[in-house]
Formats: C-alpha cells, structure tokens, sequence
C-alpha cells in the first residue's frame, strides 16, 4: 500500500479547527478545491463536486467527536486509486498553543503512475492544510 501523511500546525484551539473541519459534510467550508458536498445515505455518505467539475464519493468508515478523527474512503470518481482509506485528526499540540491538524491516507494507485497519485493527493490534503493557515493565521 501506498501512504500519505501530512501535518499542519494551526492557531487556533482543536475545538475550533474542528468546529470547522470536522463535519463530513463540511469540505466546501474550508478546503479551495471542493465547490460542493451533497450528503447522502444519512450523512454517511458525501457527494463532493471539485472545483474542474469533477465528481468523488466517499463514505465514512468511523467517526469519533472525542477524538476529533473520522475515517472515509473513495467509492468513486476520477482519482485513480483502490482501496482508499484516508483519515483526518485534529490534535492539541503538546505543550503549546494551537492544533496540529494531520490527514493521512494509504491506497493501491490504479491506472496511473504511483508518483503521479501521490502527488495528487498530497496537493489535495496540502491545498486544505493552507486554507487553513489563511482561516486561522498567527
């Protein structure tokens, strides 16, 4: 399996970085590259149109308000991927203000070089990870 893990550290508490982040349904709230999310099945589900009008679902595999965390993975769309599984953690850092805010995934790339799937999604969670910086600068 293939993974990619990235890291930001945020200023602002993890409940405030989560209020944002942490609603499955709330990608177009915060990330520059998602234009809209539709949840479906009860919410387990997410319908995300991206901003070159392409379309991914996802599916919450776990969710933990305490934790700050939830697990999904993509169950179609144009990212060339298989066995996705991808997971976003809001954190306290120790000792010091602020949150640490990680997103991680592991895949099989499918249909497209390894180098290029990783760069793709790592542009994905690093496009988020500096909206965030800009939502909440220190």
């Amino acid at each position: 399996m293939t993974q990619v893990s990235i890291t930001a550290q945020v200023n602002a508490s993890p409940d405030q970085v989560w209020r944002l982040i942490g609603g499955f349904d709330a990608l177009p709230d915060w990330h520059p590259l998602i234009t809209r999310s539709e949840a479906q099945e009860g919410g387990r589900v997410r319908r995300l149109t991206l901003a070159d009008g392409a379309v991914v679902i996802e599916r919450l595999l776990s969710f933990s308000e305490n934790d700050r965390t939830y697990v999904y993975t993509i169950i179609g769309g144009p990212i060339p991927v298989a066995h996705y599984r991808a997971t976003l953690r809001v954190v306290a850092r120790a000792g010091q203000p602020g949150s640490t805010v990680e997103w991680s995934s592991e895949f099989e790339p499918a249909g497209a070089p390894e180098a290029d799937v990783v760069a793709l999604i790592r542009g994905v969670f690093q496009a988020g990870l500096d909206q965030l910086g800009k939502v909440f600068p220190g």
